[in-house]
């Protein structure tokens, strides 16, 4: 039986110690294609025995989370939001730390302490004791188990010395209320935080949320987006959002498609034009057939891409990972060590010795190392996608790190992509519009640039129609057809021309029938482009399957010096090679024949109007052809892992310098707590600032004069 992939909803996840609990418990079931992403709250998996999702999802429940259908439309019970938890926790520990500052008599009193304790112990049982529980059962023990241990370590203590009426100096109600309070303070942060770091696939997503004008039997009906059907006929009008991907069937439009290549400008539209689902018509009123609805959208791809990009986890959050699942029980260890060396080896007491040790569970912080890297991977995906480039994994954007070649492809990457036939060269004895016919009906069959500018340079002029069976593309290559009366034709490369500017060349039956002489534009800000780089100390490169003097010929024009020319897909795969044996290396590309290339590369880069081949080849997508775009993807990347190492680094500091200063007493648990619920907090800030993150500062020049 072939394996499906299931996709639940799950809530409650708020770290990445709940997700790899989730990870461990689907692992176990014996589940494959595992994806659990806490800050989308999604959970995958594929299976080939569909009868187990009833138990699955019973599992998930018992480790302390909820499984939902629809997490657009799910609303958590109010008291199960985390901010009204904080607030009702918060009137009962004001009172006990008021008994601190002023001389109230009643404040003073132990049972009246036990009252205004104990609702928000229970509390702080519920919300951190469960999920402690579910986390240990998990196997992998995560924050709350430590706040669980040092809250309740301080109650029980305070309780007993209440009941045997031990003193003032057995009355730590306050330490257990302020411990729970400021902890769940700092989920109050760090839950809103999480909420901005997803913002730009949440956003994604009410673009989907929309309605449609369906045309049915002469009139017209309001639907949702989401029960179009491909072939339905729908009316668009003047202001509103296009609800699926599809063409135009009769009108004119201005359509606003920032929100999928990051293009201020508007794009004006036609019939037969196609239009993008989630984009916004803003003047103008069409008629449209709907052609991809559903997952099939290019919105619903880039969506299902950027959760996938969201989860995949670059190598440097290993370490992190790592360390969270054996931190907790290592820090249970310290705070026994620090009880047992301060009773016995200082004589400090009972109460002292066990402070310190409830210093030490409520200041050290695993959240922190979980949180370092989603967090920050989060925000720089969904700013990338803000300007138009979309990173299908995590992992990308530390592999672009000291990235050392870029190597370009020529045609639609560098140039313009928009060809001109400049000649055509019949050979003696055949009819030229006959020709045009044969060129246009083998290249309306083709994808690749050239092709689309060849069949729109001949549209209106003098052609006889041909009729073709078959065609197909061969990589690097050209076309190969046959017609209907059987006669076979190739079209591509001209290798063998004696005449240079002649770069096509024309067969029918072997027999060479036309010499097409062709050129298009290099992109106004390539050079600037070049410029960029080299002064960022990488090395530009020319990859081109095109003809060595055109290739020098744009190679000079743009100040690029190494330059490969006349190379079929096979021979582009060891260019690449050779240049990963010097360094990291990155290729652009946009046809057929760059897809191995694109594969082969450290990161391949595709352009938005690439064929479908390089855009799945590729890791990331240029949704504006814009080039500039290439320098902001390598700005990203670099200040995302500079975002990352600094939230590991604090992650790390931070327990390595508080834990210890807890152990030897000089932390009040009160302060550990606070300590410990700003550490998140400063974590998922300093991810945050990279969505305005000032990134385009100048680069410094490469050191030792690389060039």
């Amino acid at each position: 039986m072939a394996e499906q992939l299931i996709e639940l909803n799950v809530t409650g996840m708020h770290c990445n110690n709940c997700a790899m609990s989730v990870h461990k418990l689907l692992e176990k079931k014996g589940l494959h294609n595992i994806l659990v992403d806490f800050a989308s709250e999604e959970v995958k998996f594929s299976t080939a025995d569909d009868s187990k999702l009833p138990e699955v999802i019973k599992g998930i429940e018992n480790l302390g989370f909820k499984v939902i259908d629809d997490i657009i439309q799910h609303s958590t019970a109010f008291y199960d939001k985390v901010e009204n938890k904080f607030f009702f926790c918060a009137v009962f520990t004001a009172p006990l730390l008021l008994h601190m500052l002023f001389p109230w008599h009643f404040l003073h009193q132990p049972l009246v302490q036990l009252l205004l304790c104990l609702p928000v112990f229970i509390v702080g049982c519920l919300h951190f004791g469960k999920s402690a529980w579910s986390s240990v059962k998990g196997g992998v023990p995560n924050m709350d188990v430590l706040i669980f241990i040092g809250s309740t370590s301080a109650f029980i203590y305070s309780l007993v010395g209440t009941l045997q009426n031990l003193g003032e100096q057995y009355q730590f109600y306050e330490t257990c209320a302020t411990i729970i309070t400021l902890v769940l303070l700092g989920n109050v942060f760090e839950k809103r935080s999480v909420t901005q770091t997803t913002s730009a696939v949440k956003d994604l997503i009410k673009f989907q949320q929309v309605n449609a004008n369906r045309v049915i039997n002469g009139g017209v009906e309001l639907i949702s987006a989401k029960d179009v059907r491909p072939g339905d006929t729908l009316l668009v009008n003047q202001g509103d959002k296009i609800p699926v991907d599809g063409e135009i069937l009769s009108g004119n439009a201005s359509v606003d498609e920032a929100m999928l290549t990051g293009e201020s400008l508007p794009v004006e539209k036609q019939k037969y034009d196609k239009v993008i689902g989630g984009t916004i018509l803003l003047n103008g009123n069409i008629h449209m057939l709907a052609t991809k609805v559903g997952s099939n959208t290019i919105l619903s791809q880039i969506i299902e891409l950027m959760k996938k990009a969201q989860a995949a986890k670059p190598p440097v959050q290993k370490l992190g990972d790592k360390v969270a699942s054996i931190f907790v029980p290592a820090v249970i260890g310290i705070a026994l060590i620090t009880f047992v060396v301060t009773y016995f080896a200082s004589a400090a007491g009972l109460q002292r010795s066990l402070m310190n040790a409830i210093a030490v569970l409520v200041i050290s912080c695993p959240c922190a190392m979980g949180l370092a890297t989603p967090t920050a991977v989060m925000v720089g995906l969904g700013r990338a996608a803000k300007n138009g480039i979309l990173i299908k994994g995590g992992d990308t954007i530390e592999a672009v790190a000291n990235t050392k070649y870029v190597v370009f492809d020529k045609t639609g990457t560098l140039t313009t992509g928009k060809f001109g036939i400049n000649e055509i060269k019949a050979e003696p004895g055949n009819d030229i519009e006959l020709i045009r016919g044969i060129i246009t009906a083998i290249e309306e069959r083709s994808s690749h640039p050239i092709a689309k500018s060849l069949v729109a340079g001949l549209k209106g002029s003098a052609q006889k129609k041909v009729i073709l069976k078959i065609a197909k593309e061969e990589k690097g290559l050209g076309m190969r057809a046959e017609d209907v009366e059987g006669n076979n034709y190739f079209l591509g490369t001209a290798k063998n021309n004696t005449e240079d500017h002649f770069n096509l060349s024309l067969y029918k039956n072997q027999a060479l029938l036309a010499q097409i002489a062709i050129d298009d534009q290099i992109k106004p800000e390539t050079g600037e482009l070049i410029i960029k780089l080299r002064k960022m100390g990488i090395v530009p490169v020319l990859l081109s399957g095109d003809k060595k003097n055109r290739c020098l010929k744009v190679a000079s024009m743009i100040g690029i010096t190494e330059v490969h020319a006349e190379k079929l897909p096979d021979e582009k795969l060891k260019v690449i090679d050779i240049y990963k044996q010097k360094g990291k290396t990155i290729m652009i590309g946009d046809g057929i024949n760059d897809a191995p290339a694109l594969t082969k590369a450290d990161v391949g880069v595709s352009m938005n109007d690439a064929s479908q081949v390089a855009i799945q080849s590729a890791s990331v997508v240029l949704l504006n052809t814009d080039l500039h775009s290439v320098i902001k993807f390598l700005q990203i990347s670099k200040h995302t892992l500079i975002t990352i190492k600094q939230n590991l680094f604090w992650a790390f500091a931070y327990n390595i310098v508080a834990i210890p200063v807890a152990a030897f007493g000089f932390l009040n648990p009160m302060v550990g707590a606070f300590a410990m619920a700003f550490s998140d907090v400063v974590v998922i800030g300093n991810s945050l600032r990279l969505k305005r993150k000032r990134i385009d500062c100048p680069p410094q020049p490469p050191k030792g004069g690389a060039f």
